[in-house]
């Protein structure tokens, strides 16, 4: 049987996608367990996720051992490796893909880490990407660093769909629905079908409370003090905002009508890292009608068990949640810095998260090869 909070979340318009993905899970009948008993209707992968579920188990034996017999490289390994698991997920979710007219039920697969300041490279990797997995219900991730922005554009002007990762600031979320935007007007001059073309934006969520928390604690003030806690939340909200206002635009409103869907938020890094928080406390307070909260499974049973689903917790809250924003700065937190170290800090994460992936399949494929 289904969830009640979980199906509360969906009925209140929160796509309810986990972010995790491994063949054990896969060929377990896990993910499917969590379609049919906790509302999941999509699955987001990263780099950390694939290195984790490489190190771990038997399950990917047989295939690097055929891939050893082969003599793939290292690079082609992991693409192949990483490509069989997203696509049998899409298979996975392609009933709910359906059933949702193309909605929910996707798969996303992220284009290698090492490439988040190279465009060009961005751009051509997206396409190997979404012609290796070939399922229509894939999303390819693209960073909204700098040189992702244009990528993102290039990758949906020719018709893949994008998942949009490592958002932390309106700022940049603005520009990534311009890229979003620009995107689908070149598939439109392209000939591309609008309708088939699916975005998400992932605007990452606790990361933000960890580093400001952090220069909290350092100014000590009292004024600081009391806004602990406050910064992930109200930044989401303000974002929130910011789609309301991009997707209420007469540049939207004329994509829509060429049959264009708009560019869903999706909550990000919604596993909380400091235990003296609620740890459903990323799923409650971020309810809103058009988005996606993708969860750790730690997350999910959480919501599961305990969660407080009261309906919409965001809609109407910008102007509160820029009071919040304003009393950081007046008390001394560089808000624009905290966003461009987070940045920073979650590319070289996902790189070195790579390397990790890059080293354990080339200690599988030399056990392979005897």
């Amino acid at each position: 049987m289904s969830n009640p909070n979980l199906i509360a979340l969906s009925e209140a318009g929160v796509s309810v996608w986990l972010d995790d993905l491994s063949r054990e899970r896969l060929e377990s009948g896990n993910l499917v367990q969590l379609i049919n008993e906790l509302s999941v209707v999509g699955v987001t992968t990263n780099p950390t996720i694939f290195a984790g579920a490489l190190s771990k188990g038997t399950a990917y034996d047989k295939q690097v051992a055929e891939l050893a017999e082969r003599g793939a490289s290292v690079d082609q390994a992991v693409r192949e490796i990483t490509t069989a698991d997203v696509r049998h997920a899409c298979d996975v979710f392609r009933a709910t893909w359906e059933a949702t007219d193309g909605l929910d039920g996707r798969v996303s697969l992220e284009v290698d880490p090492r490439l988040a300041h190279d465009t060009d490279g961005t751009a051509a990797e997206a396409q190997e990407l979404w012609k290796a997995v070939d399922r229509p219900n894939l999303m390819v991730k693209i960073p909204a660093t700098v040189a992702g922005l244009p990528a993102i554009t290039k990758a949906l002007a020719e018709g893949i769909s994008v998942n949009v990762t490592l958002i932390f600031s309106v700022e940049r979320y603005r520009a990534v629905m311009d890229a979003f935007l620009e995107g689908l007007e070149q598939a439109k001059a392209n000939g591309h079908d609008l309708s088939k073309i699916a975005s998400v934006a992932s605007f990452f969520v606790s990361r933000v409370d960890s580093e400001v928390d952090k220069r909290i604690g350092a100014l000590g003030t009292p004024e600081a003090e009391a806004l602990r806690g406050q910064a992930a939340i109200a930044n989401a909200r303000l974002a929130y905002a910011a789609y309301e206002d991009v997707f209420a635009s007469p540049r939207w409103t004329a994509l829509a009508e060429a049959g264009a869907r708009p560019q869903r938020p999706l909550w990000a890094s919604t596993g909380v890292k400091d235990p003296a928080y609620s740890d459903t406390r990323y799923v409650d307070e971020l309810v809103a009608p058009g988005v996606v909260n993708t969860m750790p499974e730690k997350t999910l049973h959480a919501v599961a068990d305990h969660g407080k689903i009261t309906g919409d917790t965001v809609t109407g809250t910008a102007e509160s949640a820029q009071e919040v924003f304003d009393a950081l700065a007046d008390a001394g937190i560089d808000l624009d810095d905290v966003f461009a170290v987070l940045e920073t800090e979650g590319v070289d994460k996902f790189e070195k998260s790579w390397a990790e992936l890059l080293e354990t399949v080339t200690d599988q494929l030399g056990r392979a090869k005897g």
